[in-house]
């Protein structure tokens, strides 16, 4: 018996199904289904019962989103009281207008204690480093590890914001034991990660939190204005190119040229070049990989067919498709999908 082709790996664009069920641990405690939730953001019911399903990173936040819109709460059920929308943007507002990130933290921490009872944002010190511990005051709701998920990573992509976008992560600990998708967390959690321990938080080197605070009220309404993306997202790239990324995941399946990308991003033509070669990048390369991602992850996912599959992807006609998938990967799409099956 022939062996089948190994699957190639999940495209950086996508994460695991369990990450979308996770989101809807919160409601379903409550006795909400949510499944009606999953299709408004493109993700199919039976993909919950298909063993590795994956799904995309702009669906998980799609459905974030439409969870806090549908529910008219942040936390997303998950702590006894609700959090209003515009709760996350008190908060955020207390920390733009701290001098250092420190005490941005602590102005944040402050509100989100106002807001709630079941859980605190404490700031810690352990040698030299320095960290953020999440403390729970209500045994049942500490008992959802989902919920650690959630703040730790929210919070995390909050803070690095404050101060610019980036904040490197020594160390992330999770107060419950290693979950069966925990392979998945590269991408959410990029940081050594410490299981089964008393509390959970996320470490930095003690000196990041005297980084300034460098947003304002213009940044503040652009970062609220897409939350979700902001938060939930990986950062798969930094600098111009990840901007480049976001914008063409952003307008999908309108795949903007470079001309009207530029014009986005409010730079010339040959600026915009000029500074993805700086990156070792261009326009093209970008728009071609994330079109390979998405393409891969549509075949290994669905049974979309080609010419339908062309046309969200920008393709004149499916031979042009076929074309460029073959100079991607080496194999036809019809092919790859007959190997995948």
């Amino acid at each position: 018996m022939n062996a089948r082709p190994a699957p190639p790996p999940a495209p950086a664009l996508t994460v695991g199904i369990e990450f979308a069920l996770n989101l809807l641990s919160g409601l379903r405690r409550r006795g909400i289904d949510g499944s009606e939730l999953l299709l408004e953001a493109g993700i199919a019911p039976e993909a919950l019962h298909q063993p590795g399903a994956r799904i995309a990173t702009l669906q998980l936040a799609t459905l974030l989103r439409t969870l806090i819109e549908r529910h008219d709460d942040e936390v997303l059920g998950m702590l006894s009281r609700p959090s209003k929308r515009g709760s996350f943007a008190l908060q955020v507002r207390a920390g733009i207008g701290a001098s250092t990130l420190a005490q941005a933290i602590r102005r944040i921490a402050h509100v989100f204690g106002l807001l709630h009872d079941d859980l605190s944002l404490e700031l810690i010190q352990d040698a030299g480093l320095k960290g953020v511990r999440l403390q729970f005051h209500n045994a049942e709701v500490a008992a959802n590890p989902h919920l650690h998920e959630l703040v730790l990573r929210v919070y995390w992509r909050l803070f690095a914001w404050l101060v610019g976008g980036q904040l490197p992560v020594v160390r992330f600990d999770f107060a419950y034991g290693r979950p069966p998708y925990s392979d998945g967390y590269g991408p959410i959690f990029p940081a050594p990660w410490r299981f089964d321990m008393p509390h959970s938080a996320m470490w930095f080197e003690g000196e990041r939190l005297q980084l300034p605070v460098c947003r304002d009220e213009a940044a503040l309404r652009r970062f609220m204005a897409d939350v979700p993306v902001q938060v939930i997202l990986p950062r798969r790239d930094a600098g111009t190119s990840g901007r480049v990324r976001s914008h063409l995941q952003r307008t999908q399946p309108l795949w903007p040229d470079l001309d009207r990308t530029a014009a986005a991003l409010h730079v010339s033509v040959s600026t915009l070049q000029r500074r993805l070669a700086a990156e070792g990048s261009s326009f093209q390369a970008l728009k071609d990989q994330l079109r390979r991602e998405v393409a891969i992850y549509r075949l290994h996912t669905s049974d979309v067919p080609l010419s339908k599959l062309a046309a969200e992807l920008g393709f004149s006609d499916t031979a042009a498709f076929q074309r460029a998938f073959k100079g991607w990967t080496g194999m036809a799409a019809g092919g790859y999908r007959r190997a995948k099956g």
